[in-house]
This record gives C-alpha cells, structure tokens and sequence, in this order.
C-alpha cells in the first residue's frame, strides 16, 4: 500500500470520529481515469475536494486502488469516512476503486486489488467478507456503478476476499519513502 506522503496527500485536518470497524463498503469515484497515470492526480484533486470544498478532515476514504491493482493510503481506517450521500458511514472500511464504472469497464487487476485491501482489513477489523456491499446498498446513488457493482452482485469480489483469506490472507505493507516514490514514478510513467 503507497502510503499518503509518497501520493502527496496534505495532512489531515483536526478532528474525525473514531470507530470500529464493523463492514466493508466499495465506491467508485465517478469520474473517468482516462489513463492510469492520471491516479495521483485524481486522489490529489479529491482531497483537495473533500477537504476544501466538503470542509471533511480529510479524503473520505480509507484505501484507493487504480486500474492496475496499485493500492493506495487515503484516511486512517480508525476514523469514520465521509459522504456527500444520506447514509451514516460509521463502522464502514471503504474502498474507493478509481473510475467511473457506468462508463468504463473495471479491469481485472483493480478487482484484485480492491479484493486484496478488503481481505486486509477483514482479517486486520476481524470482518467477515459477507458484510461486503456498494455504496448502493444504503444511499440512493449508482456508486460504484453498474461495472463494479456487477461484481458485488454477483459475489465475484466477495469470491476473491474469500480465496485470498483461505490461502492464508494478505500482508499488506505500507511502503514509504524513496520505495514508493519509485512506485509513483513506474505509476506516472505509464508502468
């Protein structure tokens, strides 16, 4: 997981709302990536939303992942995301899966690793994976749109959490400093 500081994530605001984690929620941003090596932009122009136009502590979601399975550090998972949506996110781990899927079909890497961040924290929260569900399932909103969410319906992303955590789970390691700086670098150069 490239942690905030190598995505250039401004510090989080004072506040937020402690929780245990209880459920695990996808999204999607709603907006096309376009190529993958937009992403860092993407998640610096969402919190540059959700902090200054929303006024959220922070970007509302705890994990990113973008269409290569890259996995990306948002919002400590200790604190209660936000939502511009009439549902309470407390309790919820969210994943935010970069793009928007009532344009654009969800690729098989970002799959695995939405897949692999959920397996994550259900082992970390001791969540189980059928608490899974969209941000449909509990506001009136398409999020995460019907190409992910196909994939919710379907059981096919619950399958994967379930496969990674029958094989032992995941170890899921934050990487900072100049080895996710070169992660960013292979992102914004098209690797």
């Amino acid at each position: 997981m490239v942690c905030r500081d190598a995505w250039g994530a401004r510090p989080a605001l004072s506040g937020g709302v402690r929780q245990t984690i209880t459920r695990m929620t996808v999204h999607h941003s709603a907006a096309v990536l376009g190529d993958n090596r937009n992403i860092i932009d993407h998640l610096r122009q969402h919190q540059h939303y959700h902090q200054d136009d929303q006024g959220w502590i922070d970007i509302a979601y705890h994990v990113g992942v973008d269409r290569n399975g890259n996995i990306f550090e948002l919002r400590a998972p200790e604190l209660v995301g936000d939502t511009a949506t009439d549902y309470d996110p407390t309790g919820h781990f969210l994943v935010l899966c970069e793009g928007d899927f009532d344009q654009e079909t969800v690729t098989e890497a970002q799959l695995d690793g939405a897949a692999t961040a959920f397996a994550w924290a259900a082992q970390t929260f001791h969540v189980a994976a059928d608490t899974l569900a969209g941000h449909r399932d509990f506001a009136a909103t398409a999020c995460p749109g019907e190409s992910l969410y196909a994939h919710v319906m379907s059981g096919d992303l619950r399958r994967r959490i379930d496969d990674l955590l029958a094989t032992g789970g995941v170890n899921l390691q934050r990487i900072c400093g100049d080895e996710a700086a070169a992660v960013v670098a292979r992102i914004e150069a098209g690797g």
